[in-house]
């Protein structure tokens, strides 16, 4: 059925889940601070300020889901940022009806030594973890209490088409271009990578699945690997022969994070790269039918940069 949905956030994630939105049959409201952004078919779009809750509210009435893609425009305004936008949400959603629908990554369940599967408590201790952790344990609590549907997704670090600043895109043109590459942590250590298209085919399946909600899902995501591998699979996906890739130095982060504050902010979710880092999406497999797009077709939209329809294996 036909339905209103209301995205909030035009980065990557929002892009993704309004294009599958489109994609299913649905009216689709793309906003972003500015309500401008290049033209995505079926997609009609608005400004707001996510911590406006009488603006969310009005964009929200009458729709079906409400989706919290919002993406803050660095670590270091997380403490600041987050707490007033994510209040805005629960307030539009409790006075619109519309699902809440939240974007989310792995910080909450911090440092574990087995792969990370729903249901595992958020234990992690640092402030961005922790300010994630408390907003999903918000909008539960307001679920629990009939105040509010919703429903959260998580997903690893990204890849695929749109994506600039996760950590294998970032690193992608100068592979391409056969200049050796460095990352964080070890490139030997096995990490799950979770193509940006999978994300928002989850939240667009989530959120029109009453049996779906009042939990956390983990987006559809392939088999871990190296981020060694991750690259060189990145560069054979269009013909390119592998290069070389080198860790940075743990003690950048130290040095240069009194200067730099992503750096200083990055000393806190670093742990990811410096041991294993599994997502198990097996749940969302078995129960939503949902698998994730072929590893060949990610590793190809990194490189490319170009926007196809996920395509399950």
């Amino acid at each position: 059925m036909k339905a209103r949905h209301v995205v909030v956030g035009a980065g990557p994630v929002g892009l993704a889940t309004a294009r599958e939105l489109v994609a299913a049959g649905h009216e689709v409201l793309l906003v972003s601070r500015s309500g401008t952004g290049p033209e995505v078919a079926g997609v009609t779009r608005a400004a707001a300020d996510a911590a406006d809750a009488a603006r969310l509210t009005e964009l929200a009435a009458g729709a079906a889901a409400l989706y919290n893609c919002i993406n803050p425009p660095s670590y270091d305004v997380w403490p600041t940022y987050w707490p007033p936008v994510a209040a805005a949400f629960l307030e539009a959603a409790e006075r619109s009806g519309a699902v809440l629908v939240v974007a989310s990554c792995l910080y909450a369940y911090g440092p574990v030594d087995v792969p990370m599967v729903e249901g595992m408590p958020d234990a992690a201790t640092g402030t961005k973890a922790r300010i994630r952790a408390t907003m999903w344990a918000d909008a539960l609590a307001a679920h629990d209490a009939g105040r509010i549907r919703a429903v959260e997704v998580r997903g690893s670090d990204y890849m695929g088409a749109d994506i600039a600043s996760a950590h294998i895109p970032q690193v992608t043109p100068r592979a391409l271009a056969g200049k050796g590459v460095r990352v964080f942590g070890s490139p030997y250590l096995l990490h799950s990578f979770t193509d940006v298209r999978d994300m928002g085919r989850a939240l667009a399946a989530v959120a029109v699945r009453e049996s779906a909600w009042g939990r956390v899902w983990h987006a559809p995501t392939n088999a871990p690997v190296t981020q060694a591998q991750a690259v060189a699979d990145v560069c054979r996906s269009v013909g390119k022969e592998p290069v070389r890739v080198r860790p940075w130095p743990r003690a950048l982060l130290g040095v240069g994070g009194r200067i730099v504050p992503l750096l200083r902010e990055m000393r806190e979710t670093v742990y990811m790269f410096e041991r294993p880092y599994v997502l198990d999406s097996s749940a969302i497999a078995r129960e939503l039918g949902l698998v994730p797009t072929p590893w060949e077709d990610v590793c190809r939209a990194t490189a490319t940069g170009k926007v196809e329809p996920a395509r399950a294996s």
